[in-house]
């Protein structure tokens, strides 16, 4: 499970409460804006939780070398785990996929010379079945190492997020190339343990909501 602590009015001493809480948990990364690396790596360094920056989000409409800027310095601290990049979805929904292709081969090259995996959200709650598909294939052909539904954060859409219905589109189309993120609207038990049984290999699930899709309480 990634924490996501993302939210823009978050004051510094809510991120490390959160942080600290996703480390309890022992949550395979805290989700975080790359301002805050500084401020929260010292709690999680040394223990099994990483920091997951996040790049051009959540509009993924930032130029290549933006995003490669945004990369580069967060790369720049031991304590992060994989970067999550948000896909130019506009390029997608105007169907250049091998400029989507391009860009997120950009950012991949930056991380896999760290070491370090890519996530690429497609923010799936924009686009269309076809859209979804053929973007999922531009993710492979990026280089990215796993395909992600949603940020969380897209307005004016009907956005479902992690609905398992576009899971399975997402599964269906990379086999087993790359692996699965689903994230965006996990707020219960039963949708956690559904994407589970489905074999996704990651989600990306709020903090108001950790608690309740872990059994901790209602």
């Amino acid at each position: 499970m990634d924490y996501s602590v993302l939210k823009l009015e978050f004051t510094e001493e809510e991120i490390i409460r959160y942080c600290k809480d996703g480390v309890k948990l022992g949550v395979a990364q805290v989700c975080i804006r790359p301002g805050y690396m500084e401020l929260c790596e010292p709690y999680v360094k040394g223990t099994n939780t990483k920091l997951g920056p996040i790049c051009d989000f959540p509009f993924g409409n930032g130029s290549t070398e933006s995003k490669v800027a945004q990369a580069k310095i967060a790369l720049q601290y031991d304590t992060v785990g994989e970067v999550d990049m948000v896909a130019n979805f506009g390029l997608i929904r105007s169907g250049k996929y091998d400029a989507v292709a391009e860009d997120i081969h950009a950012v991949a090259e930056v991380c896999h010379a760290k070491g370090i995996e890519l996530k690429v959200i497609l923010e799936t709650g924009a686009l269309n079945e076809e859209q979804i598909r053929k973007g999922a294939h531009a993710v492979v052909a990026g280089g990215a190492d796993l395909v992600k539904t949603s940020t969380g954060f897209l307005t004016g859409f009907d956005d479902k997020g992690a609905d398992p219905k576009i899971v399975q589109i997402l599964i269906d189309e990379v086999g087993d190339q790359i692996k699965v993120k689903g994230s965006g609207h996990i707020r219960t038990r039963e949708h956690f343990l559904h994407l589970i049984d489905m074999v996704v290999q990651r989600m990306g699930v709020g903090y108001k909501s950790v608690p309740v899709v872990l059994g901790l309480e209602k």
